[in-house]
């Protein structure tokens, strides 16, 4: 009998399913964290923990950030979305670091000014995430263009989602990266809501693949809660900017499980298209796949309780650490003038 290996090797689709057990769990302890949880996983924290303020979470779109940064290297830049969790992590951030910043302790990423929708670790490439919606687009196209002037060995790369694609960055990001032929990779991140609206109601046209292929870039569609196909697609278009080819767009459709922020129950939404979309969960497919090429539950069963642990002693971490002190409001400002109020 001939057995047809899978494209993927099992070390490498484990590899992935790690990563976005990473995301999940971080994600899971940032919603409780947000929700003023004394707990996470378990593990007692020994205080009242809580972020300030709603979070974006990415749960349920963890193959997308998975697959993709699986090809980029720490040399390689990244912008990201107001959604923005995954993306960190699967770009190499620390989630202890992070989980500091959205508590907005003085050990975090940007020393607690930023939060949840800020973070940026220079140190793997990643730029930051962003609040405007598309304003990431423009940040990587330079960050491309400075790749280019300088001739180093790297590309840029731009997650955006579905409602970035009516906004005016995303075609002048377009345009400009195949006007310059530059070493960038757009990848909209298609979770078929724009805020509290379908996007199906108030996007025109075939989406941002169609959009993209009417300025000269290349584009592939994908099912974005498939790891494998977003590693596969991914693999192709990263090896193409690599050789130089120019830019391309990456479209996965994928669903987030929340709603548009961490307090957001989603009353919106179809309760049917809701419990289809959870059936769907990438997580539960790749587990699937993974027992069905041979991998003990024991050993998946690890690989959840291994991030659940990791995040949960960040957690403990994070809400141990010490606040920034008074005087950091005055640093790092565009005038600090003569310190005094005016």
């Amino acid at each position: 009998m001939t057995v047809i290996e899978p494209e993927i090797p099992v070390p490498t689709l484990l590899d992935l399913y790690r990563t976005m057990w990473r995301i999940r769990a971080f994600e899971d302890a940032a919603e409780l964290a947000s929700q003023g949880g004394v707990a996470a996983f378990g593990q007692a924290v020994g205080e009242q923990v809580a972020v300030r303020g709603p979070l974006h979470l990415s749960t349920g779109q963890e193959a997308v950030a998975a697959g993709v940064c699986a090809h980029l290297r720490s040399t390689d830049y990244l912008t990201s979305t107001h959604r923005g969790h995954g993306h960190t992590l699967a770009k190499g951030a620390d989630p202890e670091r992070m989980l500091h910043e959205l508590f907005g302790k003085a050990s975090g990423y940007c020393g607690g000014r930023g939060g949840s929708m800020h973070i940026a670790d220079f140190s793997v490439g990643m730029l930051g995430a962003n609040g405007v919606v598309a304003a990431g687009i423009p940040i990587a196209v330079g960050a491309a263009q400075s790749i280019r002037i300088r001739g180093v060995d790297a590309i840029a790369v731009s997650f955006f989602g579905d409602g970035a694609i009516n906004r005016g960055p995303f075609a002048e990001g377009l345009n400009w990266a195949a006007a310059f032929q530059l070493p960038m990779l757009f990848v909209c991140e298609n979770n078929q809501w724009s805020a509290t609206t379908k996007t199906g109601a108030l996007s025109a046209g075939e989406g941002a693949a169609a959009r993209a292929r009417a300025h000269g870039v290349p584009a592939l569609e994908v099912d974005g809660n498939d790891v494998e196909a977003v590693y596969r697609a991914a693999r192709t278009l990263v090896a193409e900017l690599r050789a130089g080819a120019g830019p391309r767009l990456l479209h996965a459709r994928t669903y987030r499980f929340k709603g548009h922020v961490s307090v957001d129950p989603a009353a919106y939404r179809d309760a049917a298209e809701l419990q289809a979309a959870l059936e769907d969960d990438p997580l539960l497919r790749t587990r699937q796949r993974l027992l069905a090429r041979g991998v003990p539950a024991t050993q998946l069963d690890a690989v959840m309780h291994a991030a659940r642990d990791e995040i949960a002693t960040a957690l403990a971490s994070a809400a141990a650490a010490p606040w920034p002190d008074a005087q950091a409001a005055f640093e790092q400002v565009q005038d600090q003038g003569a310190g005094t109020w005016r």
